[in-house]
């Protein structure tokens, strides 16, 4: 399952099952899991751990370097779960020494094809970058979300679980779960209720979301207070406390 074309260093671990295909170049360091896919011409350097039935197509850097000038060579990580598309010329970089060392990537997320995740970002699971979408470094992305085309996310933001970002967006604020953003610079947009419908959240569970959207975003209430009456909703809506976390943490500053 090997094709003789493709350079394999001796000291990268390789389940019997993984697909190799030609011209695929695997560095030391490099351990893949059972069922993985390695496209033709992909690049792959350690250290670097990928897990189970992912497929990496060709072309692909995954593992490089921090594209970071503090990175002076230090053994950081690049760890990537399972079930995940990378698709074509995605570039995927290597945690740094200043965070804490690794950049990491959760379970059956879609990565179309010219994504690029920074050093020491943190991508939960379920997420989809459609093509082009590129992360700064230490970006968090939670479950769920959805970055469109050509998405851009200034170094140190956080996207919300559920949350939707247009085609085209720049965003150099945090995203809160369920909410949309476009635009440059984003502005909110709503709440992605189709997405919400599609994942089996209930009518009653949207309405409650888009309530808390308007309390926060449309009612003229200070930040604090508006989080005060969502919070009075959460006994009969659990599904707010991660808006209300996501917000009362947020130390960037939200979309607005």
């Amino acid at each position: 399952m090997i094709h003789p074309t493709a350079i394999i260093d001796s000291a990268a671990e390789l389940d019997a099952e993984v697909e190799i295909e030609a011209f695929a170049i695997i560095g030391a360091g490099v351990q893949i899991g059972a069922g993985t896919r390695i496209g033709s011409h992909s690049v792959l350097r350690g250290p670097l751990r990928i897990g189970r039935d992912n497929r990496i197509f060709q072309f692909a850097s995954i593992g490089e370097d921090p594209q970071d000038k503090k990175y002076q060579g230090e053994p950081t990580l690049l760890e990537i779960g399972d079930r995940n598309q990378i698709r074509e010329f995605t570039t995927l970089h290597r945690g740094t020494v200043q965070d804490q060392g690794i950049t990491k990537i959760g379970n059956d997320n879609l990565l179309m094809a010219y994504t690029h995740v920074a050093h020491d970002c943190r991508i939960g699971n379920q997420v989809i970058m459609a093509n082009a979408a590129s992360l700064g470094g230490h970006v968090e992305i939670q479950d769920w979300a959805i970055l469109g085309g050509f998405t851009i996310v200034h170094q140190f933001c956080r996207i919300g679980a559920h949350s939707f970002c247009a085609m085209g967006t720049v965003l150099n604020q945090n995203v809160p779960p369920y909410v949309i953003v476009s635009g440059h610079p984003a502005v909110p947009r709503g709440i992605n209720a189709e997405g919400l419908r599609r994942r089996d959240f209930s009518i009653l569970t949207i309405q409650a979301i888009k309530r808390a959207y308007r309390l926060f975003y449309m009612a003229d209430l200070k930040r604090d207070m508006a989080l005060e009456q969502i919070r009075n909703m959460v006994d009969a809506t659990p599904e707010l406390d991660i808006f209300i976390n996501f917000i009362a943490a947020s130390e960037r500053g939200i979309v607005r």
